[in-house]
């Protein structure tokens, strides 16, 4: 990934109820606007520090249920009927549309989550700053602590799906 790529990943945490009323708004509102505003509380931008984190676990040879794991937390379930949120006011198009993670699916993701041991995970990863980001796909020239980056956002998904099944939200996810 070049480090300059606008290309995000993102998340929502919303209610099933919430997700019904947005279903209900692209049905009757011109456009088939689904009136997508979540609170920003309720947002999270990984920027593409994941997408490096499952292309380092390939690269490494991570268990495939570590990757299946941060693949699915990242890129939502195939099946989701969250279509209405193929829409210019959710995402800009580029990429698959919008998906979903039911709220049973948030609950399982965020317990694998936790009992997913980062470290362990990143304890092979080369100590030069410029090998380390090419590894996770980052490109040469990327100029902060690769270890500190995956860190931060797996912590930050860790959280926000752990809020999530808390709270018994479905989880968004789209490219932005």
């Amino acid at each position: 990934m070049d480090q300059l790529m606008a290309l995000t990943q993102q998340f929502a945490r919303v209610t099933s109820e919430y997700l019904d009323r947005c279903r209900a708004s692209a049905l009757t509102k011109s456009g088939a606007s689904p009136g997508w505003d979540p609170p920003v509380g309720d947002l999270l931008d990984t920027g593409w520090a994941l997408w490096g984190l499952i292309r380092y676990c390939r690269s490494t040879g991570a268990t495939p249920g570590v990757v299946a794991l941060l693949d699915r937390a990242v890129s939502g379930d195939p099946d989701g009927n969250v279509g209405f949120l193929d829409h210019d006011e959710v995402y800009d198009g580029f990429g698959d549309p919008p998906r979903l993670l039911a709220s049973a699916a948030v609950a399982d993701i965020s317990a694998a989550l936790d009992r997913l041991q980062l470290g362990d995970l990143l304890a092979d990863m080369p100590t030069s700053a410029e090998v380390a980001a090419v590894v996770c796909g980052f490109g040469p020239g990327f100029d902060i602590d690769v270890r500190e980056h995956l860190a931060e956002h797996f912590v930050a998904l860790r959280e926000f799906y752990r809020t999530a099944a808390r709270h018994t939200q479905c989880v968004v996810t789209w490219v932005d």
